[in-house]
């Protein structure tokens, strides 16, 4: 077991239950987030608040240059967020190309810098047929062209790779987390919108659990 870990922080639900389990953990903890342009940078703002809170350390990089080379997604481009259920057919069209690698080689970098052994990220199970930066098989060779990639090897862990979404809820309910500090939503609006793919797979997490969620809806205001 590591005994410290930079955890790659969105600020969305995942992100956020991984932090804290990092937390329950005893590890020490480095939070670090991206603005790559994404629709959503709002969830960067739930983010900040989370650590400054834990006094967690944070670090928000600012990677909007690299648009060009992140370009065609929903989630980066003037293309329509595809709304309902969360999907293959649907919600490909929030691929960013290459995001996760990107994001990863960055956080190891980082994690040298801060003298971290591992990189934690929240891909899960519910990932897996839409994004293949979520994928087992990813994972399993990221983390070893990291672990050789510098002088100190930097681990790249999923440690939610095997759970759907509803498991990861389940976790942080158990810990008692607040899900009023977290964004999920795709759409950079005020309130989340409750019909894209993300926020559909939330409500129905929360659903499973019997809990109500937290956040205010549109629909709901």
């Amino acid at each position: 077991m590591t005994d410290t870990v930079v955890v790659i922080y969105s600020g969305g639900m995942d992100s956020y239950t991984l932090l804290h389990v990092a937390r329950s953990r005893g590890l020490n903890v480095h939070a670090l987030s991206f603005n790559y342009g994404q629709r959503h940078v709002r969830e960067l703002e739930s983010a900040s608040a989370v650590c400054e809170s834990l006094d967690i350390p944070h670090k928000v990089i600012d990677i909007r240059a690299m648009g060009e080379v992140m370009a065609g997604s929903a989630l980066t481009s003037d293309v329509d967020v595809p709304e309902g259920h969360y999907e293959e057919g649907n919600m490909k069209a929030t691929v960013v190309p290459n995001r996760n690698m990107i994001l990863l080689s960055l956080a190891t970098g980082y994690a040298v810098t801060v003298g971290a052994n591992a990189v934690w990220y929240g891909a899960h199970g519910g990932d897996h047929a839409i994004y293949p930066d979520c994928r087992p098989e990813f994972v399993e060779k990221m983390d070893a062209v990291c672990r050789v990639a510098n002088y100190e090897p930097v681990a790249v862990e999923a440690p939610f790779m095997a759970l759907d979404k509803g498991e990861i809820l389940a976790k942080g309910l158990k810990l008692g987390l607040d899900y009023s500090q977290t964004w999920t939503c795709y759409n950079g609006r005020e309130l989340a919108c409750g019909r894209c793919g993300s926020c559909v797979e939330r409500l129905e997490a929360f659903a499973i659990h019997g809990v109500t969620d937290p956040l205010v809806y549109e629909e709901s205001a």
